[in-house]
């Protein structure tokens, strides 16, 4: 990426002014971190001023993000450090970050890119068939213990579309059915 913390903050600073997602509590979350954790950054004079619930956050915010860029490099590193401690989805929602992530090369890294819940890698087919699996199974427990006439037959019937095995079992239960 190459920009410094305060160069990225400049590109982002009409991102953060604009974000809905940064509430109240968020932001008083982040000034508190910065005033708790590094008062050299921000004093509890400054922190107090920032804190004001008077005052609209989306002014808190721009006000917080020129005074930090006032400060330098250091302090706008703790920003980013707090903002992503705190509101992890704004973070990467940043333009920085995108562009950081869209410049990152897939063959280098494929572990970027790659889904999140994989549970498996037999793909939608085979849920299919277990889920038919499993629906057949259920229909023939619950039209087993019902006594209603046709029944067995709408079961044969239901065993056209299934695989092999399942076809057997449905057509047999059909037949043994029948047999009564």
């Amino acid at each position: 990426m190459g920009d410094s913390f305060h160069d990225q903050l400049m590109e982002d600073a009409a991102f953060l002014r604009a974000e809905r997602r940064l509430d109240t509590d968020l932001v008083d979350k982040i000034i508190l971190q910065l005033n708790r954790i590094y008062p050299q950054i921000l004093t509890d004079k400054e922190a107090t001023k920032f804190r004001k619930l008077d005052v609209p956050t989306c002014v808190r915010l721009s006000e917080l993000v020129t005074h930090l860029q006032a400060k330098g490099e250091e302090a706008c590193r703790e920003f980013y450090r707090a903002l992503h401690l705190h509101v992890e989805d704004v973070y990467y929602s940043l333009p920085t970050r995108l562009r950081l992530r869209d410049s990152v090369d897939p063959l280098t890294y494929p572990s970027a890119f790659k889904e999140r819940h994989v549970m498996n890698d037999k793909g939608p087919m085979f849920f299919m068939g277990c889920f038919g699996v499993a629906v057949g199974m259920a229909l023939v427990y619950y039209l087993g213990e019902a006594k209603v006439t046709g029944g067995s037959r709408a079961l044969g019937m239901a065993a056209l579309g299934l695989k092999r095995k399942a076809r057997e079992v449905l057509v047999w239960y059909t037949e043994e059915s029948l047999m009564k």
